[in-house]
């Protein structure tokens, strides 16, 4: 199975249709596909450009990404250009820190509101991210449903896919604890990987993966990650603006 899979692999990499969904495997390596569908809650068929369709366990699969890129609308003359809610520039030293919290917070004094404080602010102490960031992707990624199951087979509150959880060590994506503690573990690797600084950068690899944002030197095209980036960034809060002319 693995020989034939990356073969397959080797011949789609460089396929680069505009619009088209990209899955990535555990390895880093992807393929651009033409449709995809989880079967039995454990495999993946995907539809191959050209015809064809091949079907591979879930496991192997880092995350799914719609790989529609967002074209910017054409400035005409005489417009102001002016930077986005996530673009505007702020004055030197005032990027927020994904792990600027206060190691004394408590359930009574924190900042943010969820069903699941309690194992968010555990998960935040033990992994140093701020919890309001935690809650913000929470909110975006499952609305605070535990048990939520994506389409593309991403489970839980922070939608772990199989492949990550394992990595983790989360052997119970649905329960709360143990879903939120393999999420903030993940946040603070890309917090070490793209600088606590940059909330953007470490959104966007959540959602569309690693490679793909040292691929396209930051938040890559991609309609659906550069929306879920703005998403979290806005629940984060007004302060989690960036300086960066990114999106």
């Amino acid at each position: 199975m693995k020989i034939f899979l990356f073969a397959i692999l080797g011949v789609s990499l460089f396929a680069r249709p505009a619009v088209a969904t990209l899955v990535v495997f555990g390895d880093g390596r992807h393929i651009r596909v033409a449709s995809y569908e989880v079967v039995g809650g454990d495999r993946l068929t995907v539809g191959l450009h050209g015809g064809g369709s091949m079907t591979i366990p879930l496991d192997v699969v880092e995350r799914i990404v719609d790989e529609e890129y967002e074209r910017p609308a054409p400035i005409l003359p005489g417009d102001a250009i002016e930077a986005g809610p996530i673009a505007a520039e702020l004055p030197a030293g005032a990027s927020r820190s994904v792990r600027a919290f206060s190691e004394s917070l408590s359930l009574s004094s924190s900042s943010f509101s969820s069903p699941y404080s309690a194992q968010i602010l555990a998960a935040a102490k033990e992994h140093r991210v701020d919890p309001a960031f935690i809650a913000a992707v929470i909110r975006a990624e499952s609305n605070g449903v535990p048990t939520a199951v994506s389409r593309k087979g991403a489970r839980g509150l922070m939608q772990l896919m199989p492949a990550t959880a394992q990595r983790l060590g989360v052997r119970r994506p649905f329960d709360p604890k143990d879903n939120i503690r393999g999420g903030a573990a993940y946040l603070a690797e890309l917090a070490e990987r793209f600088g606590e600084t940059n909330a953007d950068l470490i959104l966007a690899a959540y959602n569309a993966g690693e490679n793909a944002v040292e691929e396209y030197g930051g938040v890559p095209p991609y309609r659906e990650t550069r929306e879920y980036v703005r998403r979290v960034l806005a629940f984060w809060g007004p302060t989690a603006r960036l300086g960066r002319a990114a999106l």
